[in-house]
Formats: structure tokens, C-alpha cells, sequence
């Protein structure tokens, strides 16, 4: 594989395309907004000055990593003679349909379609195209360019050969891909979410507070941040849109979303994106200030 086209300029989507481009490849950055390829582009570019500050790379290869990539905001032009799709729109199952059947026109047969999803079937998006068996799923974890898992999802359909080029691929740019199967959350989020619902859950119920909770897992468990800041950084609403998917797909109550996190959400208040969640992010990006509601 030499050229990869990345659907999606946001985090996941900046990221993706950014680890592809400093190993070499020629990578497409897709989204319907040129504003936010732009911001696509500066994250990719402030990203790469921070590695040039901890001398993990140089300034000619941050220039060589910026010019493999190029930015189309038309989908088909973009995926033109890629041997790779990787799709990081917005976690939203009929839009992922919606491109996947593009992806299916506008790509040649052998052109491998991959998902960034992190928790919807890889089986259900698979049948938006006419060969499902060169579907798959690639769950990237935050920030891309750092951490080391691929959760590689196998849908129902997805052959052995796809799945054995997208291990290769995994590991030529640095990541250790791992093999999971197509059934909700699939390993990371079947049993991070709940982890993060629970506590949320212990907030809601008064056995303790954020920072409180927080602190017992990173000092207990030797997490490297403790639950409630981690949903704050994932996105409350992606949280909640995953145990959603769990919920529906298991029918079990266990991964039902706590009331409190619902409500969360309904207001508006989404985490680190929103400037609050759990702590107060309106003067840093650090979890350094509960929020106003939760504070005793």
C-alpha cells in the first residue's frame, strides 16, 4: 500500500492521516469543510513541532510529513487510486452508510475500506458496499500518533487477506494490532465504558466526588488519568453514544447510561471540548478544576 485516503479532519482524522504521512505514505485528508481541514492541518502541524521539541523528529521531517499530505474536500476525488480508506466521521451510524455506499462507487474493487468506529458493527456498515469482505474495522485510540493499539475489528464478511494486509500496514507504521471481533464496543470500549459509566454512577449516587474518584483509580490502580477526566477527554457525548450502541445491541442494563451522564450531555456540557464536563476547563486543558456543580 503506497496511497491512503483519511475521511474526517478532526482528532481522530488529523491523527490517522498524520501517522500515515511521517512513515512515508500518500495520504489524502478528506472533509466536506475546508475550515476544518485547515484546523485538520495546524493540529497536524503544532502536533509535529511538539515531537520536534522532544527531539523525537527533525524539522525536514515534519516537511516531508506535511507534504505527503493533501486535502480534498470532494470524496470521490479524494479517494481516486487509494489502496486504503480509512473513514473518521463524526460517530454516526447513517452517515457511515451514507459514505460507505459512496466509497462502494467510487472505489476500485480491491480498494480496502476501513473504519475508524468505535463501536458501531463492522458487519452493518459493511453492507452499504457490494464486497463487504473488504471491510474493516481500524480503532485507533487517542492521540493516534502516540499510542501503539489498532483494535483491528473482523467483521462477519471481512476475509482473511484483508485482514492480514491492515496487520502489515498496522505494524509498518509503528502500532501493535490486535484482533478483535464484531460484536458492540468490541475489547476497548465493552469494557472501558462501563468502567467510566460506573463511576459516574458512584458521582451520581454521593459515594464520592470527582476528584476523589479520580485520584483512587490513578493512585489505586495506577491509571495514568482517572475515569471521570478520561470521559472528559474522549467527549461526554461520545460516551454516551457508545453505551447507547452497547445498550441497544446487548439489551443488557448493565451498559444502560447513567442518568447523570444523559443529562450531561442534553446540556451541553460534553467535557474538554465544551470548556466543562467533570472539571472546568474554561482557563486549561488540565483537569485541575472540578466543575462548579460538583464541587462540595
Amino acid at each position: 500500500m503506497k496511497n491512503i485516503a483519511v475521511i474526517g479532519a478532526g482528532t481522530m482524522g488529523s491523527g490517522i492521516a498524520h501517522t500515515f504521512a511521517q512513515f512515508g505514505y500518500s495520504v489524502g485528508l478528506i472533509d466536506i469543510s475546508e475550515d476544518s481541514l485547515k484546523k485538520g492541518m495546524t493540529t497536524i502541524s503544532k502536533n509535529l513541532d511538539r515531537m520536534i521539541a522532544k527531539e523525537r523528529i527533525t524539522e525536514e521531517d515534519k516537511a516531508k510529513t506535511l507534504a505527503n499530505i493533501t486535502t480534498h474536500t470532494d470524496l470521490q476525488k479524494g479517494v481516486n487510486n487509494v489502496d486504503l480508506v480509512v473513514e473518521a466521521a463524526t460517530e454516526n451510524e447513517s452517515l457511515k452508510l451514507k459514505i460507505f455506499k459512496d466509497l462502494g462507487d467510487y472505489c476500485s474493487e480491491d480498494t480496502i475500506l476501513a473504519t475508524n468506529t468505535s463501536s458501531i458493527s463492522i458487519t452493518k456498515i459493511a453492507t452499504a458496499v457490494s464486497n463487504p469482505e473488504r471491510v474493516i474495522g481500524m480503532h485507533f485510540m487517542n492521540p493516534v500518533p502516540i499510542m501503539k493499539l489498532v483494535e483491528v475489528i473482523k467483521g462477519y464478511s471481512t476475509s482473511n487477506e484483508v485482514l492480514k494486509a491492515v496487520f502489515g500496514l498496522s505494524e509498518a507504521v509503528g502500532k501493535v494490532p490486535v484482533e478483535v471481533n464484531d460484536y458492540p464496543g468490541f475489547i476497548a470500549n465493552r469494557i472501558l465504558m462501563p468502567m467510566i459509566n460506573e463511576a459516574i454512577e458512584s458521582l451520581y449516587n454521593g459515594v464520592a466526588g470527582v476528584y476523589e474518584i479520580d485520584t483512587v483509580m490513578k493512585l489505586g490502580m495506577a491509571h495514568p488519568m482517572g475515569p471521570l477526566q478520561l470521559a472528559d477527554f474522549i467527549g461526554l457525548d461520545v460516551c454516551l453514544s457508545i453505551l447507547n450502541v452497547m445498550y441497544d445491541g446487548f439489551k443488557n442494563p448493565k451498559y444502560a447510561p447513567c442518568p447523570l451522564l444523559v443529562n450531561m450531555v442534553t446540556a451541553g456540557k460534553r467535557g474538554v471540548k465544551s470548556e466543562e464536563g467533570f472539571y472546568d476547563y474554561s482557563e486549561s486543558r488540565k483537569a485541575e478544576k472540578v466543575a462548579g456543580q460538583f464541587q462540595k
